[in-house]
């Protein structure tokens, strides 16, 4: 479970890969942030359109995971056997995929837009925000595709700090822009204009990144021709991937339906706990993504037992933060549930979620480092299945009996979440140490 004897070699390659991830989180969250203070401005319903659309922005980005994830597994064998040429084959497969994939949700989202945000809950008031803001941020999806995608192909060579970059100059664009158009009047247009253009930008700076090459990547002028085994190999690992995605996205709505059914205090507890708790996440990404890239390099050097001891060296320095992050959100807790709410039965009801969460810190970091690792090895079918098992066999189901028949509410809600965390995480660990990824041919 842990890697105690960790080399400063050791530290430090996996602090390079991890420290830029968490950075870029960090600013993608602040990116999210900002639409939703800029649209306070205009109105609540402007809130409400933003809101719903990141609501299937996130189910669309399952399908950018297949992608995303699977070229991370792909690149990494290749760049850890030292194969230039099939890399950079690999990388313009990607992008042929990101955008077969982009293009064709955008184009269905032009044509069906209206009934899909209806599906989502937009009521005609808020659809007077909601269907320009989303025309304009949904249909050029394809930018957001390649963002992921590309970000990956660079990870796999160890290549964290470009998308970080890019993300953080996207971030200061998006920031100015919005400034920008909300002075000039343009509204809910304004803030969606400002998104697209600054994904744009951002997948811009990647490319351009790509083209003059990184050391080991260079994307080729030309043989752009479709390469049916090398797209095959990508969707073979990243199917799964984001077939879990999903899964995990359509979970989390019945779950939160189900809190909402608890009553509007549960709900608005959850939302806070939620919304911490995703800040808590940062560091077992971080440490994920080189968890990653590290067991793919590894396995493409045919050196397992080095892929090993980087996931396992991964997960114990994700489990050191992550705990010094729970053992500040017990203790101040009762700040946070203040800040956020003046109720006091919100802020009760917060202040118990936030400390369950700061329990299970260590189970929290375990499921996302050693799950990362599998991935990135291209064991990618058992982490979906056991996502299926987790969150609708105990997260929605015993959620439901906990938290609605015995009348527990909200704390039988996150106890269930609790047990599915620390179920998943140990079975993963688990099928860690069996070994079998260590097998996965790509």
């Amino acid at each position: 479970m842990f890697h105690l004897k960790m080399n400063r070699n050791d530290l430090k390659v996996i602090g390079v890969l991890a420290l830029p991830v968490m950075v870029e989180t960090i600013l993608q969250t602040f990116l999210g942030t900002v639409d939703t203070f800029f649209a306070g401005q205009i109105s609540d319903d402007a809130i409400a359109a933003v809101g719903v659309t990141n609501l299937i922005v996130n189910i669309f980005i399952a399908f950018f995971t297949a992608a995303s994830v699977g070229t991370l597994a792909v690149i990494g064998r290749y760049v850890g056997c030292g194969n230039t040429e099939r890399g950079n084959r690999a990388l313009q497969q990607s992008v042929l995929l990101s955008l077969f994939i982009g293009i064709s949700i955008g184009g269905l989202n032009l044509l069906f837009y209206r009934p899909i945000l209806e599906i989502a809950g937009a009521g005609e008031s808020i659809l007077v925000y909601a269907i320009p803001y989303y025309m304009v941020v949904v249909v050029p999806i394809v930018f957001l595709c390649l963002s992921l995608v590309l970000s990956s192909c660079l990870r796999a060579t160890k290549d964290n700090v470009t998308p970080m970059v890019a993300t953080g100059l996207a971030n200061v664009l998006n920031l100015l822009l919005n400034l920008l158009f909300i002075k000039l009047g343009l509204g809910i247009m304004g803030l969606a204009f400002a998104t697209t253009l600054s994904r744009a930008i951002g997948v811009g700076l990647l490319f351009a990144r790509l083209a003059k090459g990184n050391g080991f990547l260079r994307l080729p002028l030309k043989g752009w021709g479709i390469d049916v085994e090398m797209i095959r190999s990508i969707l073979h690992i990243g199917v799964p991937a984001g077939g879990e995605k999903l899964i995990m996205r359509a979970g989390q709505l019945v779950y939160g339906a189900m809190i909402l059914s608890i009553g509007s205090n549960a709900y608005v507890a959850h939302n806070i706990a939620g919304t911490i708790e995703n800040y808590t996440y940062i560091p077992s990404m971080g440490f994920g993504v080189a968890a990653a890239t590290l067991v793919g390099i590894g396995l493409g050097e045919n050196n397992p037992e080095k892929a090993r001891r980087m996931a396992l060296a991964s997960n114990t320095l994700s489990t050191i933060f992550m705990v010094s992050m729970g053992i500040v959100i017990f203790i101040f807790a009762p700040f946070f549930a203040a800040a956020f709410s003046s109720t006091p039965e919100v802020q009760a009801l917060t202040v118990t979620v936030l400390r369950m969460i700061a329990l299970f810190q260590p189970c929290s970091a375990l499921t996302q480092v050693v799950e990362s690792a599998l991935q990135g090895a291209g064991d990618t079918r058992y982490p979906m299945f056991l996502t299926l098992f987790g969150i609708w066999g105990i997260r929605v189901c015993i959620g439901y009996f906990l938290g609605v028949i015995c009348g527990f509410g909200l704390v039988g809600v996150w106890t269930a979440y609790i047990i599915d965390i620390s179920v998943r995480g140990f079975l993963l660990l688990r099928r860690f140490n069996g070994g079998k990824w260590q097998t996965v041919a790509i």
